[in-house]
């Protein structure tokens, strides 16, 4: 590949390895947080890498970093979920009771959790006690994947499910709004049926986007859950969408670009097939997007094809980078941050 555009790594840090777990950085303004199974949360500018402060938890993380800018929440092996300040202090610590492999989302008074069993948990922000539980019945077989959440706007969140359902639930109770499903299970053997939501939805303005495993790839009105458009998709890992594009990586590392407002497909890059692609992000006139071996593709958002690549420290990026500004950040699967910024 001959680059086209110049891209620089401007700093390296370390934070401890992921282990079995998928660990994404969290970023909020001018810094980003990082969390490593091993206990360790940390907070770093964003543009120089320098460490703000370090936290070491007696415990093993499975998940995190999710945040309000005020406030980080991180989740243990244990399903024990953790509250920091800005400081890094530990405000509170609660028990979830279930594995937990999702970022908390936070804000709005309150800390969300899901767990692997399909669960949506809502804590008090303040005290960490157990306001409400949603529960969606998980099939018997599910994948032990990474499905976000998403505010929907001033007192509703976006979910996605095992069984292939998307869901806006009531910030207040936790009871859903509407519940639809992105895609129907196929087939007669329960991996064959296997159609998990994966990733975080996405939302931009009145749509709201989601991609399952052997399934689908789906929009829908977010007030309504009335269907916009869908196309047949399978993919490990979430999707990027701004106001006039969504990309996804299936699960063959074929990535796609689709015009958001009726899911004409604009383009397909073939040249990165089983590189065990993670989830890409929209920066500008580039997408990116990391693989199984450390590598960080960038490709023209305009014809998708390749105009600059990066290298890591060669163990997985399988975690959606973070833009601050613009500074792309990924976190490796051996518990390295790097930085990336154009030339």
């Amino acid at each position: 590949m001959t680059p086209t555009l110049g891209v620089e790594r401007i700093w390296k840090a370390s934070i401890g390895k992921g282990g079995r777990y998928l660990f994404q950085p969290f970023a909020f303004e001018d810094v980003v947080y990082a969390a490593g199974a091993n206990g360790v949360v940390a907070k770093f500018d964003a543009h120089s890498g320098q460490t703000l402060w370090r936290t070491q938890l007696d415990t093993e993380l499975s998940a995190g970093v999710g945040g309000d800018g005020a406030v980080v929440a991180v989740a243990s092996l244990n399903g024990t979920v953790y509250l920091l300040n800005a400081d890094g202090k530990l405000l509170w610590q609660a028990q979830a009771r279930g594995e937990i492999l999702t970022p908390p989302l936070v804000g709005q008074g309150k800390v969300f959790v899901r767990t692997t069993d399909s669960r949506i948990i809502a804590f008090d922000l303040a005290s960490g006690a157990q306001q409400w539980v949603f529960y969606n019945r998980a099939p018997l077989l599910n994948l032990r994947t990474s499905a976000g959440m998403t505010f929907a706007g001033t007192g509703a969140l976006l979910a996605g499910f095992a069984d292939g359902s998307l869901a806006v639930l009531n910030l207040a109770n936790g009871l859903p709004y509407w519940q639809t499903p992105v895609a129907y299970p196929s087939g007669v053997t329960e991996v064959e049926r296997l159609n998990d939501v994966a990733g975080a939805p996405t939302l931009v303005d009145y749509q709201t986007c989601a991609v399952t495993f052997q399934g689908r790839l789906g929009c829908f009105n977010v007030q309504t859950g009335q269907p916009l458009w869908e196309r047949p998709f399978s993919s490990y890992h979430g999707i990027a969408q701004d106001k006039t594009v969504l990309v996804a990586s299936d699960d063959g590392s074929v990535v796609s670009l689709y015009d958001a407002a009726n899911g004409e497909l604009l383009w397909q890059n073939t040249k990165l097939k089983n590189r065990g692609l993670g989830t890409p992000i929209l920066t500008g006139q580039t997408i990116a997007v990391g693989d199984y071996r450390g590598f960080v593709h960038f490709l023209s958002r305009a014809q998708g094809d390749f105009v600059a690549r990066m290298e890591t420290d060669g163990s997985a990026i399988n975690t959606q980078p973070v833009l601050v500004k613009h500074t792309l950040i990924v976190q490796t699967r051996n518990g390295n941050l790097y930085a990336f910024r154009p030339k």
